[in-house]
């Protein structure tokens, strides 16, 4: 298997799941405790102080549906805007809109409970939907960015609106911080923001680990 950003993200997100399968069974998914234990955003232990959970709860899922229809998705989108902006840019917009998104639940609800890779991946929608508004976004991916996305962005944000169990807040904010970045920032880019881009990137990644080792201490002093 090729090693891309999107293969690691998709192989981290199976992994919690699996880990959760095998702390809790299939009640796991349903469990807000296990949920917790394993990093869901959960408004007040956020507004405590445990801000990791604004990342680590990207990569939980409450149930199989939830990680398949998010891991298809990733896999989709995931593998476009590798292609196109490379693993640095792509990884760094990914975990930015993820958190932005959890930001926005956590300011609009506060006491929500949140799992889910989907505000991410929205961001890499609005991403790409941004790009489309930029002169210099080659001919040949117009069919892939802007107003081409507008149908399923629509969709999306509707059936957000239907359903409770959908944190369209994530979405929205998710594909309003993918877009400002696809909108703001070329897709070819000068060898110094390409650095930059890189630093962010191995930035991003030492706080996602650090996340997950302050969840684990988290945890073993709370359960």
């Amino acid at each position: 298997m090729q090693r891309t950003i999107t293969n690691y993200l998709i192989g981290a997100n199976v992994l919690i799941f699996i880990l959760m399968f095998v702390f809790g069974g299939l009640s796991a998914f349903n469990d807000p405790r296990i949920l917790l234990i394993f990093g869901a955003q959960y408004g007040p232990l956020v507004a405590e102080g445990q801000w990791i959970r604004l990342i680590t709860s990207m990569f939980v899922h409450g149930g199989f549906l939830h990680i398949l229809f998010n891991m298809f998705a990733l896999f989709y989108f995931g593998n476009v805007v590798e292609k196109v902006y490379g693993p640095y840019k792509y990884f760094s917009v990914f975990i930015i809109s993820g958190v932005v998104g959890n930001i926005l639940t956590q300011l609009i609800i506060p006491g929500s409970f949140s799992v889910g890779a989907s505000g991410a991946i929205f961001g890499l929608i609005g991403l790409l939907f941004g790009a489309g508004f930029r002169d210099d976004t080659p001919t040949m991916l117009r069919g892939m960015t802007g107003t081409a996305l507008l149908p399923i962005i629509l969709i999306n944000v509707f059936l957000g609106f239907t359903s409770q169990s959908i944190n369209n807040f994530a979405h929205i904010g998710g594909l309003a911080a993918g877009f400002t970045f696809g909108w703001l920032t070329p897709i070819r880019f000068s060898t110094s923001s390409w650095r930059i881009w890189r630093y962010i990137h191995y930035l991003l990644i030492g706080v996602v680990g650090a996340s997950f080792i302050a969840l684990i201490i988290f945890d073993f002093i709370t359960f």
